[in-house]
């Protein structure tokens, strides 16, 4: 969709130094840019580079001045944020009148919104809904009584168990699973055989939120396992049941959280980290790659890294480290 730097300017909320009426379609690297597209620049060393390269206009920040260069510039107080919004309004795909595919199968009693769109072989059953501007992909199962907002993406081969809710502007990538039974069972101590523990409760996943492909979550055992606004969920990350995520959470891939976690908001959590039974991750704590937290304790420490297993803030660890070291040195020089 072309628009005029004007436009984006005005969207954005940049100060557009250069021709007003100059049209991008698109976004690309400085690498890889030519005319039409729009690139970034967040660091001052890198803007030279950008004005000499294939793009139309620059996004740059309060180094790039205000005065005219070889390509108009639009300045911006954080320059990915304002490149990464300008990106999704210009790659937008268009409304689409609703569309069924005909290999498609869908319940009489499923309510499809305007503008919905479902792709070859999805399967959405009795009572499911599925908001405005929504689509389905090919290949989905969205199960009984399944409530999907508005603007939503569901990718190819995603399933999405009875009774699940998602909020509206939520993306799921291939093959994720969502409100799938929990790991819950009660050992027999006298046969020390295994049987399933109720799972019957809900998944509750609210908007904005993008979870990666192949990536499981499980609905309460007998409670709710809730997803909170704005939280990003990478590949292949587990959700146990009664998990509580709360909003603007970040947890990378490989991560796997265990049976009645609580993650608070604004929490960022590295790859293959594992978080046992009944921790508690409070708000803006950080939790680096390969992390192990056990069952039942508390990270806290707003902006705080923890690192290593058992986590503990970084400076902890790197002191045991060093620690080890001189000791496995003075054990050799024995």
């Amino acid at each position: 969709m072309k628009r005029t730097l004007r436009e984006v300017a005005e969207y954005v909320g940049a100060i557009l130094i250069g021709d007003a009426h100059a049209e991008v379609a698109g976004v690309a690297s400085i690498r890889s840019a030519n005319a039409g597209d729009l690139v970034f620049v967040d660091d001052r060393r890198l803007l030279e580079s950008a004005l000499s390269s294939g793009a139309t206009a620059v996004i740059a920040g309060d180094f790039g001045g205000r005065q005219l260069q070889a390509k108009p510039l639009l300045i911006a107080d954080q320059p990915r944020l304002a490149f990464a919004r300008a990106a999704a309004w210009l790659l937008q795909e268009n409304p689409i009148l609703t569309s069924v595919h005909a290999s498609a199968i869908v319940a009489p009693t499923a309510q499809l919104e305007n503008c919905v769109s479902v792709g070859e072989r999805a399967v959405i059953r009795e009572g499911a809904s599925v908001g405005e501007n929504s689509s389905i992909g090919a290949g989905c199962v969205i199960g009984r009584d399944v409530k999907i907002g508005r603007d939503c993406r569901i990718h190819s081969n995603v399933t999405i168990y009875p009774g699940a809710t998602l909020g509206d502007r939520v993306i799921v990538h291939a093959g994720a699973v969502l409100g799938s039974d929990g790991f819950g069972y009660v050992r027999d101590s006298k046969t020390g055989r295994y049987e399933k523990f109720p799972q019957i409760g809900r998944l509750e996943i609210e908007d904005d939120v993008e979870i990666g492909a192949n990536s499981t979550v499980d609905r309460g055992a007998l409670d709710v396992t809730r997803i909170r606004r704005g939280t990003k969920i990478d590949n292949l990350v587990h959700v146990g049941h009664n998990v509580d995520i709360g909003e603007d959470v970040v947890i990378a891939a490989q991560t796997g959280l265990s049976g009645s976690a609580v993650v608070e908001d604004n929490v960022i959590i590295g790859g293959q980290v594992g978080i046992a039974d009944h921790v508690r991750i409070e708000s803006g704590a950080i939790l680096g790659a390969q992390s192990g937290i056990p069952s039942k304790k508390v990270i806290r420490g707003k902006g705080v890294v923890f690192w290593g297993t058992p986590a503990r803030p970084i400076k902890e660890y790197l002191k045991e480290l060093a620690t080890l070291a001189k000791l496995t040195r003075h054990s050799k020089g024995d």
